[in-house]
């Protein structure tokens, strides 16, 4: 299911929630605010980040001054990878953002953050979509995951499993890591926009940091309102998973038949790289 197979009038169709980016509506503040978390999160990313990272925000153009044109950065991107950033007003329906995704377009919003909300929106904006997620599509492996990511999506919605894709979704492309030869790295655009999340997942004693495992990944609910309890570690930054929907069928009805894991659930068949010790957590749920 695409865009070309949904009907114009369909409410989840594109159209309905693309715009224009409006660069020129940008006040100074907002570039100013911009300018703020960019230059903060380059810094605390510094030996953080896998290197993919740093070279597509040069490579895009995505600098430290201000709000990037999505049609200076798309030019390049298309001729990179064959993607491209469309704006849209906030998070959209499920098949709405596998469609775009199934398409090669990366939905972002287009809004920024205000100065009193530097440290925490509950919305993503203009700076989680684009510095976090976008210069990892200059990479050819995980422009191609993210559109397999698609089109996996829009088959679980007639499967009925969206749920597990939003889980592999939460965390690889949002809150995942990598081995490297310097050791584990950031590839998570959730972990790479949040400096205090930058911090914890690598080196905080918390956290469980566990080898990633598509069918563990896909049974495993995850957490919306905190610091993850558990990070899966991709082998290297190229070790993106194949979605063969041949395999995945199969799987998801596998784990339909299997209890959900909680976040801080750690299986004997675990490749187990950092056994947390819920330190974070239970401190919380102390004080609470």
């Amino acid at each position: 299911m695409s865009s070309a197979m949904l009907s114009e009038n369909d409410k989840d169709h594109p159209r309905h929630y693309l715009r224009d980016q409006g660069f020129a509506d940008y006040t100074p503040e907002d570039h100013a605010t911009w300018a703020t978390l960019a230059r903060r999160q380059r810094d605390v990313l510094r030996g953080r980040i896998c290197d993919s990272f740093p070279e597509g925000l040069d490579a895009l153009g995505i600098s430290d001054e201000g709000i990037p044109d999505f049609r200076v950065m798309n030019a390049r991107l298309r001729e990179a990878t064959g993607w491209e950033v469309v704006a849209v007003p906030g998070l959209v329906p499920d098949i709405t953002f596998f469609t775009l995704l199934a398409e090669r377009k990366f939905p972002a919003g287009y809004w920024i953050r205000k100065p009193e909300q530097i440290d925490y929106i509950e919305e993503p904006d203009i700076f989680h979509d684009v510095f976090g997620h976008v210069p990892l599509i200059m990479q050819q492996v995980y422009a191609d995951y993210l559109e397999a990511y698609g089109n996996a999506g829009l088959a679980a919605a007639r499967h009925g499993t969206l749920h597990r894709l939003a889980r592999l979704y939460w965390y690889t492309v949002e809150f995942g890591l990598a081995r490297t030869e310097q050791g584990l790295r950031i590839v998570g655009a959730g972990i790479a926009s949040s400096p205090s999340e930058t911090v914890f997942s690598l080196e905080s004693e918390s956290p469980n940091r566990v080898g990633f495992d598509l069918g563990r990944v896909m049974g495993t609910n995850y957490r919306i309102d905190d610091f993850q309890e558990t990070y899966f570690v991709l082998d290297s930054p190229d070790a993106w998973p194949a979605l063969d929907l041949e395999q995945l069928i199969p799987l998801w009805r596998e784990l339909d038949r299997e209890r959900d894991l909680s976040p801080a659930d750690l299986l004997e068949s675990d490749v187990i790289l950092h056994r947390g010790d819920g330190g974070y957590h239970a401190a919380k749920r102390d004080a609470a």
